[in-house]
C-alpha cells in the first residue's frame, strides 16, 4: 500500500528501537521521577507530538534538507543541547521537597517549582524537535521501507509515521506509568525526592552535553 514494503520488518524494527534506552526514554523517567506518573505520561505525549513533526517533515522532504546542512545540523544541535543543560540544571539547584501529586498539576508555577502538565508537553515536544539525531534517524530509516518508484511516497511517509508514533507512545507511556509508580512510593521523603531530583537534572546535563558533542 502506498509503496510501503517489508512493513513487518518496519514494525518488529520500531520495536527494538522503542525498547532499547535512548534520550527519550531517559527523559521520560526523568520527569516521571522528578513529578510523578501524570508528568512522565504528559512528556511522553509531547515527545510524540515532537515525532509528529518529523513525520511531517520526512514526508514532505524537509527533513532530509536540514541533514544535507552541516549549518542547520549544527544550529538545531546546540539549541537542543542548551535547552537540555537549562532543564538539568533548574533540577539541580532549584529542587526543592515535593508537595501532593494533585498540587503539581493544578498549582502552576508554585513554590516547589514543579511543572504544569501543559508546560511538561511543551518541553517534551522541544527536546524531541530539538534533537538533531532524531531527525537523521528519519531521514536515513523510514526510507528503507518505501520504494523508489512509488506515486504516493508522501502518503507512505506519513503512513509508516502514524505507525511509529503509535508504537512509541504507548510504549513511553508505559515507561512513565511505570517510573512513576516506583518514584511514588518514594514521594512522601523529601530527602529523597531532593536526591533524585539532583539525579535527574545531572543526567539531563549529561545528555545536553552528549548532544553538544554529537557528530553527524
Amino acid at each position: 500500500m502506498f509503496g510501503i514494503v517489508h512493513f513487518p520488518f518496519f514494525v518488529a524494527a520500531v520495536f527494538l528501537l522503542n525498547v532499547t534506552p535512548g534520550p527519550d526514554t531517559a527523559y521520560i523517567i526523568g520527569r516521571s521521577v522528578a513529578q510523578g506518573r501524570s508528568a512522565g505520561l504528559m512528556s511522553a505525549l509531547g515527545i510524540s507530538a515532537g515525532c509528529c513533526v518529523h513525520s511531517l517533515a520526512c514526508a514532505f522532504g524537509l527533513t532530509a534538507l536540514l541533514a544535507a546542512s552541516a549549518t542547520a545540523f549544527t544550529v538545531i544541535k546546540f539549541v537542543g543541547a542548551i535547552y537540555l543543560i537549562y532543564l538539568g540544571v533548574r533540577l539541580v539547584f532549584f529542587s526543592s521537597p515535593a508537595k501532593s501529586e494533585t498540587d503539581s498539576n493544578t498549582r502552576a508555577g508554585t513554590a516547589d517549582g514543579r511543572k504544569p502538565l501543559k508546560q511538561l508537553f511543551v518541553q517534551g515536544f522541544w527536546t524531541n524537535v530539538l534533537n538533531p539525531k532524531v531527525v537523521l534517524f528519519f531521514v536515513s530509516f523510514f526510507p528503507q521501507f518505501v520504494t523508489g518508484g512509488s506515486d504516493h511516497k508522501a502518503l507512505a511517509f506519513l503512513s509508516l509515521g502514524v505507525v511509529f508514533v503509535a508504537m512509541s507512545t504507548v510504549w513511553n507511556g508505559f515507561v512513565a506509568w511505570a517510573a512513576g509508580s516506583v518514584t511514588r512510593r518514594l514521594g512522601g521523603k523529601p530527602a529523597i525526592k531532593r536526591w533524585l531530583d539532583r539525579a535527574v537534572g545531572s543526567a539531563f546535563v549529561g545528555l545536553g552535553l552528549k548532544l553538544a558533542t554529537a557528530q553527524r
